[in-house]
């Protein structure tokens, strides 16, 4: 199994390097293309599509094909997309790129996240997101990189592509442990597995409470990851490869912030560690909304990067105890499908009313996303917290 758990771990790497690079390139992109500041909106809500459906469907292709097969499939699509779009002539030809990039992580994303939370300890799970923030952290930096010589963001996204490519060939070669593992675990779990529709996993008693808090944490993380460079650019006067290598920063918080919350799960309970992280991040706003030096707003991205990073990995692992074992895996595709529902309409929807007002909402529009993140999780704990004591 720790074999294998470094390959989940590579897998991570590959769904984190491509989620963080339109946002580091989109100040450059928008201009080589001569398209509206919102487009970028648009090219991510297309993405997140994508994700939407393949994790609304994830529980019965992965029940069909396997996590192996399914995780190897879907970091080939979208090691074509990010191909894709290096050459891309128009920001037509970028939408239909997103197609094949929104669809390659949706279905794997729910499939090794279910597969750590019902195998894998607390820890796991905050680490193989650390992976996960290894690989988004990763992205703006080999980005801004390349903004600075000729090839541009054209050739940055060639270069994550062709990483892309590398870790494909790794999965290709290691498919016989996915398949061994899958066997050993078949004989265990098939009489606990239950496969639910959407729909009756939905009248599952507390999750739409769930399926809030992940909407508007993936809202509040991909807001940041798409307009922190245009934000730092327009608003505070920094160059576009500055910018970029800042936004970098937010996902090494995220990153730093994923190692220690898995170290602090060994003691802390994941409820415990989901609390703190959305106490910082709400603490990380306010300081953006203070009239302070362009340095603090640096910094404050790096504190909602250290704020996020538990949040997401200790809801998914706790997936299995709030709604039970048999369930977990329909319930993980809900989920995901919720989380990329925020990453869907609410950055396009940022970037609507930026474009109608200023770039100066951009602090308060996070806040409203936290505060409603932390209500739902709040008022989700004591209503577990009520059902233990009653049983």
């Amino acid at each position: 199994m720790i074999a294998l758990l470094i390959i989940i771990y590579i897998s991570f790497i590959s769904l984190g390097l491509p989620d963080s690079l339109l946002g580091s390139a989109w100040p450059n992109m928008q201009i080589d293309l001569s398209v509206h500041l919102g487009v970028a909106g648009i090219i991510s809500m297309i993405v997140c599509a994508g994700t939407i459906i393949s994790s609304l469907f994830s529980n019965r292709i992965v029940s069909k094909f396997g996590t192996g097969k399914v995780t190897f499939f879907s970091v080939a699509m979208t090691a074509l997309a990010l191909l894709g779009f290096s050459f891309s002539p128009n920001i037509y030809f970028l939408f239909i790129m997103a197609i094949p990039l929104g669809l390659g992580a949706g279905s794997v994303d729910a499939a090794l996240n279910n597969f750590v939370a019902l195998h894998y300890k607390a820890k796991h799970m905050n680490w193989l997101h650390c992976f996960w923030g290894i690989g988004a952290t990763a992205g703006p930096i080999i980005m801004s990189i390349f903004l600075g010589l000729n090839g541009g963001w054209r050739t940055g996204y060639a270069t994550i592509g062709i990483i892309q490519v590398i870790l494909v060939l790794v999965l290709f070669f290691t498919l016989p442990l996915w398949k061994k593992a899958e066997n050993k675990n078949t004989v265990s779990t098939e009489t606990e597995n239950k496969v639910l529709s959407n729909r009756e996993a939905l009248k599952i008693p507390n999750i739409k409470l769930a399926l809030i808090a992940f909407t508007f944490f993936s809202a509040t993380e991909v807001t940041v990851g798409l307009w922190s460079s245009s934000y730092l650019v327009m608003i505070k006067g920094l160059s576009t490869i500055e910018a970029a290598r800042w936004a970098s920063y937010f996902y090494m918080g995220i990153t730093i912030g994923r190692f220690l919350s898995g170290v602090f799960s060994i003691k802390l309970k994941s409820n415990v560690l989901i609390r703190i992280g959305q106490l910082l991040c709400l603490c990380a706003v306010f300081l953006l909304l203070l009239p302070l030096h362009t340095q603090f707003s640096m910094v404050a991205l790096i504190l909602i990067g250290l704020g996020t990073a538990p949040i997401f990995p200790s809801m998914l692992h706790e997936t299995p105890n709030r709604f039970g074992k048999e369930v977990s895996q329909s319930i993980m595709g809900l989920q995901m499908a919720s989380a990329y529902i925020g990453s869907t309409f609410f950055p396009p929807l940022f970037g609507a009313i930026a474009s109608v007002i200023s770039m100066k909402v951009f602090p308060y529009f996070l806040l409203c996303c936290v505060l409603i993140m932390f209500i739902a999780s709040e008022v989700l704990q004591k209503k577990l917290n009520t059902r233990e004591q009653a049983n």
